[in-house]
């Protein structure tokens, strides 16, 4: 009962077996007059009790509606989900009780930590996102740091919330467990090769990761077209960037456990302890629904530096960015302790990393494209020179005539004799590729 009551209620039938058939009861009367008073007294709710029959025989039958506050059981909490009945502890009971008092984890207060403890720098980050986005008054923008933080709901009397430390204290660990972020690279999954951990307020935390996982844990497939050189990442910035954002911003922060980033050469994983609102599963993320942030106190900060959307079209997006660069869908998996998102590479990329990077060719300088664009046929060095309006002979030979004719965009018309007074210069065919490739961008 008090697991009915803690849920969405629900009735109990007493004087069935466990096949459902009714076998009655002996005392059914003295039950009907015990049963109210003994739940009042021990849960202190008040049920509906009824004697019924069914065959010929008596059975008890107890309604009991869902509670708007907690219902405890001798000190214990439970919940009926299902054919299931749990007992709520640690940081599910911590949820519970916020929810039933209309409360989230970041908007509880905070004792020990004032204004003057926020970082200064974290402060001035967010002032910029924010002007830059125009999702806040510019004359809050211009207020002093406590009329900005109490602009930004971020507190509860007196007390900062939770939200504010997370956001804008430089070190959110002396508060909340857990408060990072934990990047590695596999072999397998039991051989670790690397890894690195980040921590700061929450704004440091992105940038940080999403730069981070991109400069050093992901391997750019390289390839070229004409003279220029394509790098191609196995997951999309765009999609890199709002999985980590989703992870950091609705993550439950009661969990102790930082978000994990896991890489390896085939795909890349990343798992936040998030918890989703009530019969919500995987289907509900992937379709339309509405935006139900998990720490709201904390996505409306992120919302005004203009770093996300508050249409909760998260994982569309990233699946939007997936879709538009020519990589696999991502996977989505939900977990009892958590939500892993999953990126798997593109075979074309793994081929790509298998059979290495193609032969290295010199990237075009702007020296060298301005060289290439000063052709019209064959020249001399001078009449090119002359052309580029340089001085300077050694640095027309060095950075422009060399550079060209290493990459081999130009060729000597006698090669033979490259000292000659002869000597001419004219665009080869991966040079007049170039040019055209130059003239387009």
């Amino acid at each position: 009962m008090c697991g009915f009551a803690n849920a969405e209620g629900g009735t109990l039938h007493i004087g069935r077996n466990d096949r459902g058939v009714v076998v009655g009861l002996t005392d059914a009367k003295k039950l009907l007059v015990d049963l109210p008073n003994q739940v009042r007294d021990i849960l202190g709710i008040l049920v509906d009790v009824n004697l019924r029959r069914e065959a010929g025989l008596e059975f008890i039958e107890i309604r009991v509606e869902p509670y708007p506050h907690p219902i405890s059981y001798r000190g214990h909490y439970y919940r009926r989900s299902g054919s299931t009945l749990q007992e709520l502890k640690g940081a599910a009971l911590d949820r519970f009780l916020l929810r039933r008092q209309g409360r989230t984890w970041d908007g509880v207060p905070l004792p020990g930590v004032k204004v003057a403890d926020l970082s200064g720098a974290a402060i001035r980050r967010f002032r910029e996102l924010a002007r830059t986005s125009g999702r806040l008054d510019p004359a809050d923008l211009r207020a002093s740091k406590a009329a900005l933080i109490q602009k930004l709901q971020l507190t509860d009397g007196r007390y900062l919330k939770r939200a504010a430390v997370l956001l804008f204290h430089e070190d959110p660990e002396k508060f909340v467990t857990g408060a990072f972020v934990k990047i590695g690279f596999f072999r397998s999954e039991s051989d670790l090769a690397y890894h690195d951990t980040l921590h700061g307020d929450l704004f440091t935390q992105t940038a940080r990761t999403i730069d981070l996982v991109r400069t050093k844990y992901l391997k750019a497939a390289i390839a070229y077209e004409g003279i220029q050189r394509i790098e191609r990442y196995p997951v999309p910035d765009a999609a890199l960037r709002e999985a980590v954002l989703n992870a950091l911003v609705h993550r439950d922060y009661a969990v102790g456990a930082p978000v994990q980033i896991r890489v390896y050469e085939d795909r890349l994983t990343l798992w936040n302890p998030c918890v989703l609102p009530d019969g919500w599963t995987v289907r509900n993320l992937l379709g339309a629904h509405p935006s139900t942030p998990f720490n709201p106190a904390i996505a409306n900060v992120f919302f005004r530096a203009g770093e996300i959307e508050t249409w909760g079209r998260g994982i569309q997006r990233i699946i939007a960015a997936c879709k538009e660069a020519g990589t696999p869908r991502p996977r989505l998996r939900l977990e009892p302790n958590g939500l892993w998102l999953e990126f798997p590479y593109a075979p074309e990329y793994l081929k790509a990393m298998a059979s290495g990077p193609p032969p290295v060719t010199p990237e075009v300088t702007p020296e060298v494209g301005r060289l290439l664009s000063a052709f019209t046929g064959e020249h001399s060095r001078r009449e090119l020179q002359d052309r580029l309006g340089l001085q300077d002979d050694d640095h027309m030979r060095i950075a422009y005539i060399m550079a060209a004719l290493t990459a081999g965009l130009i060729e000597m018309t006698l090669p033979d004799k490259p000292n000659s007074r002869l000597q001419k210069y004219r665009l080869t065919a991966k040079g007049r590729s170039g040019l055209a490739s130059l003239a387009k961008s």
